[in-house]
């Protein structure tokens, strides 16, 4: 695949991603418990770890749930460790949502790709000398 230079608005797309990334890497999270792990959903072949910004958030992911009267269990956990070290043990393609209650505006995906999660649990580094952005060469 040829390089394609980004235009104005994708390159600006990801500079504002990867100062989210930063900032969820030192930022400490609601992860809630779930059958002695943290609680994932499957989707699209990726399993997510869920991951909160507070307890106002986790608290309207129980709500949206119909479960807003039960008791959640949580951690708070590092977002760096999310996407370190439970992303890579996780054995399958793994990624972290943060606020997944709160729409596509306010939600956020860290999906396993390279530069999100290490570069052994990146599903687009799993291609034979894929560059830096996981494309083959």
């Amino acid at each position: 695949m040829p390089d394609v230079p980004l235009d104005a608005e994708a390159e600006a797309r990801l500079r504002e991603f990867a100062a989210v990334l930063e900032l969820f890497r030192t930022t400490a999270v609601v992860v809630p418990r779930r059958d002695r792990g943290w609680l994932t959903v499957d989707f699209g072949g990726v399993r997510w770890i869920l991951a909160f910004s507070d307890e106002s958030a986790l608290a309207r992911y129980a709500v949206a749930r119909g479960e807003g009267g039960a008791e959640w269990e949580y951690e708070t956990v590092l977002g760096a460790r999310l996407l370190d070290v439970a992303v890579p043990s996780a054995g399958v393609p793994c990624g972290v949502a943060l606020d997944a209650a709160d729409g596509p505006e306010h939600a956020v995906l860290f999906p396993p790709v390279a530069g999100v999660v290490p570069d052994a649990a990146a599903v687009d580094r799993n291609v034979t000398g894929a560059d830096e952005w996981g494309t083959a060469r």
